[in-house]
């Protein structure tokens, strides 16, 4: 069966995120099973760390025709002796601390049987999204829990602070296929995107503007 009018069928985009997984020199392929229902992969299987479970999920979502994406897979860390949670939590404080956009000194991090926890405040919502992303990477992590709280030292200008990220998005992206609205210091995104990628782009120049503490995605991917 052939893409039209840029829809593609299941069966395809099933090869291709097997091909992607395969291409990952990041993961082991062949202990992950991928099945597609009308756009939406689901991945299955088993991954020897969060680290592997998030590069599965990136590699499927590189993949055009993917509407979303369910991680069914299953976290298990390697029987011989690895980090224990206290050299897990020591490992993480310092990445935090090695990151000079990162307040880390307003952060705490906590870790009970692989899982690592975050808790503090930050100015910036793009600093609780590379606080997360420092750890994310660790060893012997099963999984994240972002508590990071964003409290901006200024409210949100409005309507200025709509037209200001629209504006960031049609220098990135030629944002005219995104809205933007602002609801108290929450920004609302909403319209159609063409990949994965640029979804990210948009949270990226949203969680980038002043004042905001939240952002609600209600963004759809398009094929």
């Amino acid at each position: 069966m052939t893409d039209v009018v840029g829809v593609r069928d299941d069966q395809r985009i099933q090869r291709d995120v097997l091909a992607e997984l395969a291409w990952d020199a990041q993961l082991q392929p062949n202990e992950i099973g991928v099945t597609v229902d009308q756009g939406v992969v689901t991945l299955t299987g088993f991954v020897d760390g969060a680290a592997r479970g998030w590069a599965a999920t990136r590699c499927a979502q590189r993949v055009r025709g993917v509407r979303a994406v369910a991680d069914q897979m299953e976290v298990r860390l390697p029987g011989t002796p690895g980090r224990t949670d206290a050299e897990v939590a020591i490992a993480a404080t310092r990445a935090l601390e090695w990151d000079s956009f990162v307040p880390a000194e307003r952060l705490d991090v906590t870790v009970a049987n692989g899982w690592l926890m975050l808790r503090g405040e930050v100015e910036f919502g793009w600093q609780r999204r590379a606080a997360e992303a420092e750890v994310r990477r660790l060893d012997g992590i099963r999984g994240i829990t972002n508590l990071i709280e964003v409290r901006p030292p200024v409210p949100p200008a409005g309507e200025r602070l709509r037209q200001d990220v629209q504006r960031a998005l049609a220098r990135t992206l030629g944002g005219e296929r995104v809205t933007v609205e602002v609801d108290g210091d929450t920004l609302v995104l909403a319209g159609v995107v063409r990949s994965w990628w640029e979804r990210d782009q948009v949270e990226r120049v949203a969680w980038s503007a002043p004042g905001v503490r939240s952002v609600h995605d209600q963004l759809l991917v398009g094929g």
